[in-house]
């Protein structure tokens, strides 16, 4: 079978682009192709439950609308995500903002008050009125809960916060339940443990596992979609073992496989310990989350609404 070459039109639809990309069906474009398609499949089946994990910076990125919309739209029905992302979506939502276009060098930028993801950058007084904010939503939900779930406390967070871009906020508004098993590993976990040496506040990450368990024996299909690696990835993937494994998955990531490393790792090797069923279709993208999602999601958008 020959490969065709891909072609580029004027007032061209994103779905045509990617139907160009999949007649050469070949190396990233043809990856991008499957995982539309796939992505596609999944967002049109009613029996499938979609599983979205993000790592890495999704939110200071710019994703974080899109993730939005697609909490709005019941696109996805649970969310696995960093300590770090839920910290970036908190911090817009108290009015702070991510910036770019700064040119200092990262000793200046120090003494700015100014930190450095990448080409974003934050400010250090925008976290100020995060630590003063978020403290005071602990404080309400601590009067009714003195031992919580990382989900819950999520949960109860975006309901007491006000900002329609919010993933928080959206989430908890449409019941869609936020996992973050490495909550503690970031600013927001730094505040929740100063806020518990003066005030009686556990968190029960044991009760999380109840929870999730209980979606994945209840759902008659998984699918998975993994932005990034890490933790969110493999807490994601190691829940669906209980039943043999998701049953579709596309994955994104800049991460290699010759290290071993979960988040390199191509979602084919997770048949081999049942986190994906050996029937399972499956598709990995090796590129930015933040170039190649948007256009997969828009593709798989365009082709549903054909």
């Amino acid at each position: 079978m020959e490969i065709d070459q891909i072609n580029i039109k004027k007032d061209m639809k994103i779905s045509e682009l990617i139907d160009e990309f999949e007649s050469s069906g070949v190396l990233g474009s043809g990856r991008v192709s499957r995982s539309c398609n796939i992505l596609a499949d999944m967002l049109d089946d009613e029996e499938m439950n979609i599983f979205l994990s993000f790592a890495g910076p999704m939110v200071p990125g710019g994703l974080r609308n899109i993730i939005s919309s697609m909490v709005k739209n019941n696109q996805v029905d649970l969310i696995i995500t960093s300590g770090a992302n839920i910290t970036h979506d908190l911090l817009e939502a108290f009015g702070g903002r991510h910036y770019k276009n700064f040119h200092s060098s990262d000793e200046e930028l120090n003494s700015e008050g100014i930190g450095r993801i990448g080409d974003v950058f934050t400010k250090s007084e925008d976290f100020e009125v995060f630590e003063k904010e978020i403290t005071e939503v602990f404080k309400k939900i601590q009067k009714e809960n003195k031992k919580i779930s990382i989900q819950k406390l999520l949960y109860e967070v975006g309901l007491l916060i006000e900002d329609e871009n919010s993933i928080l906020y959206n989430a908890s508004k449409n019941n869609i339940p936020i996992f973050a098993p490495g909550i503690i590993d970031s600013m927001l976990g730094l505040q929740l443990w100063m806020f518990t040496q003066d005030n009686e506040f556990v968190l029960d990450a044991v009760e999380d596992m109840s929870y999730l368990s209980d979606i994945v024996f209840e759902s008659k299909k998984v699918g998975g979609i993994f932005l990034g690696g890490g933790i969110p990835k493999h807490y994601a993937l190691a829940s669906n073992i209980l039943k043999g494994g998701i049953d579709a998955a596309i994955q994104i990531t800049m991460d290699r496989p010759e290290s071993g490393s979960l988040s390199g790792a191509p979602l084919e090797e997770a048949k081999s310990w049942s986190k994906a069923k050996c029937s399972s279709n499956l598709a990995t993208v090796i590129g930015d989350v933040t170039i190649i999602f948007p256009l997969i999601l828009a593709g798989a958008l365009d082709k549903i609404n054909k």
